[in-house]
């Protein structure tokens, strides 16, 4: 487990502090503009912390490869939570819990943009293995926007184990797979009360044990002859038809 984590970039950083995130020491580029900086600085006086200035190619070496537009912080790693706080977190909002399970996401990229989404349409909280599967890194907090500040995710030894901890927790588990009869659209109501989504891995699709611990398969309706969207993509399909759902009940 990395012992720090680099934050790169203004959005990324401002929502990490905002957040409440535990944020080490901070370095900006001398002569980064100044209305990228500003609010950075301004943020790190009130909360004590360090900020270096430094040349803009040092920062290059600290976040290679990363867009940090002059500003990169070193934060502690990120805190994963339990399965049992994401469930917490529903009931705390008085709503019907709103998972989601990745069967072994392994693009950092692919997670970041699930986040995002997730964020957007209201889920409590994502479920990661342990073992290959992305990881929370930078890269993954950069592509999310922020939001991995605002998802708590749990990170588990064992996701079939886990989903039958949730089935026996009242939650309705559901695996999305090209091979399922049936559509999405003819889910019934079942997005409406406690719900996990399973999106598996980008090539592979659901894990066997995982995809037969399931309570239901459901496809994507496909006119096209690929016969499956981008991870991220079908992820967000999925959540923002969960969303529309769930409203439509209100």
């Amino acid at each position: 487990m990395e012992d720090q984590e680099w934050i790169a970039g203004k959005h990324s950083l401002l929502e990490a502090l905002r957040a409440g995130r535990t944020i080490n020491k901070i370095w900006v580029a001398e002569g980064a503009q100044k209305h990228l900086t500003q609010p950075i600085l301004a943020e790190a006086k009130n909360r004590g912390i360090v900020v270096q200035f430094v040349d803009k190619r040092k920062l290059d070496q600290m976040a290679p490869g990363m867009q940090h537009q002059g500003v990169v912080a070193q934060a502690a790693p990120y805190a994963y939570v339990e399965v049992e706080d994401l469930l917490a977190k529903a009931a705390e909002q008085g709503e019907p819990p709103f998972l989601l399970i990745l069967d072994e996401i392994e693009d950092p990229h692919n997670l970041g943009s699930i986040l995002r989404t997730a964020e957007c349409t209201g889920v409590h909280g994502v479920i990661i293995p342990k073992r290959r599967s992305a990881a929370v890194t930078a890269t993954v907090s950069k592509t999310s926007a922020g939001a991995v500040e605002y998802v708590p995710v749990a990170r588990v030894t064992n996701l079939v184990q886990t989903i039958e901890q949730l089935k026996q927790s009242g939650v309705w588990v559901v695996g999305t797979d090209v091979e399922a009869k049936e559509e999405m659209y003819q889910g019934g109501n079942i997005f409406t009360g406690s719900v996990a989504i399973v999106i598996g891995n980008e090539n592979k699709g659901m894990g066997r044990l995982v995809r037969e611990t399931c309570d239901v398969l459901l496809k994507l309706p496909m006119n096209g002859r690929l016969n499956s969207l981008n991870a991220s993509v079908a992820a967000g399909v999925v959540m923002y038809e969960v969303l529309r759902r769930r409203r439509a009940e209100g």
